[in-house]
């Protein structure tokens, strides 16, 4: 059974910086795409970024672009979302996701909850201005 445990949330200064991990374990991961989403109170679970874990490619929302990298720590079985230039509206609670059928699929389901099977049980990210 895949668990996903989400650590490194907390309060941080608008501008300051934060660094999530993801530790993933149940399963080999060699094939799985990993995310991470964030849903903002009264607001619907937004993808943020992703990762291919064999390839390490790399996907991301236009609104975090520049300033948020996903990275996997093959070793750990660890992803990482490193937030930088941190703004009020990237507060949420972030969530961790994983699921071995979209290594197959178009990268534009990526986008949407419903394409990830596995999910995380969210961390806390407050951005104070």
């Amino acid at each position: 059974q895949v668990q996903l445990v989400e650590s490194g949330g907390g309060l941080v200064q608008a501008g300051g910086s934060l660094r999530l991990s993801c530790a993933a374990s149940g399963r080999p991961f060699r094939r799985y795409v990993m995310g991470w989403f964030r849903q903002a109170p009264g607001k619907e679970r937004e993808f943020v970024a992703a990762l291919t874990w064999s390839g390490g490619n790399t996907y991301y929302a236009d609104s975090v672009k520049g300033r948020f990298t996903i990275s996997r720590d093959n070793a750990k079985n660890t992803v990482y979302l490193q937030m930088n230039s941190l703004k009020p509206e990237d507060t949420a609670v972030y969530y961790c996701a994983a699921d071995p059928s979209l290594f197959s699929k178009p990268t534009g389901s990526y986008y949407y909850t419903r394409s990830w099977n596995y999910w995380g049980q969210g961390t806390q990210v407050t951005v104070s201005s």
